[in-house]
């Protein structure tokens, strides 16, 4: 059993290290701060080939595995949990069910822009009532001749106001549960009836919009159904899957980036002639925090490895996400209390991933949903 990442990935990884210390680094409490979605970053990324990691050359795509996803929404996560959130819901949900469900004249049209970084990914499944129950669905799509008419109400939508397509979960059979939820190809930008109609101010991660979104009498072509009608719950589970691991990247990448300024911090800052670093209960905290860390990752590559075999990863994705997300926020909080009144302060950055990690336990399926799904793969 070999645990030594691949040359490429090693490589990528060192690359987009060094471009997020001199781009987002710099900039990532400010953008924060001014609740800016960062246009010119991504813009950069899709330079660099990391818009489309996942997704196959075919269609624009860098052509790489999900491991090496994982390994640049981790980087990504060191430094902006905003940046890396935005990313993955671009990548996991925007885009890579496009390729895994489409049409090829829908890849060609819809997934190449994305894959290459011409254009933002998202997607919209979660509605105001149906919390973690997302199969409690209201939007609705009717056929009309050769179009679809979409009603409805979609909220908490990363990317929504800046996204050049967002894959849209309609029921088209009422009364048919999980067999009559189908996926719909929304252009935001040309589709009359499609409106962001809030976007929030959150704990943190305000530099990824999170929007509520309407449709009223949102017509478009019978060509923008994703597969075949009542296929869309069945693509969303297989998604969501993804979207944990992407999930688990970016916590492990919060943790990573909360240590390393708690460390730094610890081996820097003196108190009574000697670095806090040297002090038991720093010392500690922080071997505790290293170790948390490496559990997640190792979790986290673990269950994308499995994803690039093809094996079944909804155990692993889950208990990748649980774990990690946790992690993250323990993490971070043990930053905060490692550099004291300095911590809370947003001249550093523990503040900003402790607020960010919390997300991580809510997005993709909370933890307790988390618990559902691994005790149900327990038999229990």
């Amino acid at each position: 059993m070999d645990f030594t990442l691949p040359d490429e990935h090693r490589m990528t990884r060192d690359s987009v290290r060094e471009f997020c210390e001199e781009e987002i680094e710099p900039i990532a409490q400010e953008i924060e701060d001014e609740h800016r979605f960062p246009e010119e970053i991504f813009e950069e990324l899709g330079k660099l080939d990391m818009m489309g990691v996942p997704i196959t050359e075919e269609y624009g795509g860098l052509g790489g595995d999900t491991l090496l996803y994982a390994v640049v929404a981790e980087e990504l996560g060191r430094v902006s949990g905003s940046i890396a959130l935005s990313y993955v819901a671009h990548t996991s949900l925007g885009a890579k069910p496009i390729e895994a469900f489409g049409t090829e004249e829908q890849k060609e049209e819809w997934l190449r822009p994305l894959a290459s970084g011409e254009g933002i990914g998202a997607w919209a499944l979660t509605e105001p009532g149906s919390g973690s129950d997302a199969s409690d669905m209201d939007t609705h799509a009717e056929k009309d001749g050769d179009e679809y008419v979409l009603d409805g109400t979609k909220q908490f939508i990363t990317n929504a106001n800046v996204a050049n397509s967002v894959l849209v979960k309609a029921v088209t059979e009422p009364g048919a549960g999980y067999d009559g939820i189908s996926t719909f190809i929304v252009d935001p930008q040309n589709d009359d009836g499609f409106e962001v109609s809030t976007v929030w101010d959150k704990m943190g991660l305000n530099a990824s919009p999170t929007c509520e979104l309407t449709l009223k009498d949102v017509r478009i072509p019978e060509d923008r159904l994703l597969g075949e009608e009542g296929e869309g719950w069945d693509q969303t589970k297989k998604t969501l899957n993804g979207g944990r691991i992407s999930i688990a990247a970016i916590s492990t990448g919060l943790g990573q980036g909360a240590f390393e300024a708690a460390r730094e911090y610890a081996t820097e800052r003196e108190q009574f002639g000697r670095p806090i670093s040297k002090f038991d209960a720093i010392r500690d905290k922080l071997v505790s925090m290293d170790r948390k860390i490496e559990r997640s990752r190792l979790l986290t590559h673990k269950s994308a490895w499995e994803y690039d075999q093809g094996m079944d990863v909804t155990r692993s994705s889950s208990l990748a996400k649980l774990d990690a997300s946790e992690t993250a926020r323990e993490v971070a909080e043990d930053a905060v209390q490692v550099l004291g009144g300095y911590g809370y302060t947003e001249d550093f950055a523990p503040q900003r991933f402790y607020r960010d990690a919390k997300l991580m336990e809510i997005g993709e399926g909370t933890s307790e949903i988390q618990h559902l799904v691994l005790g149900r793969e327990l038999g229990l």
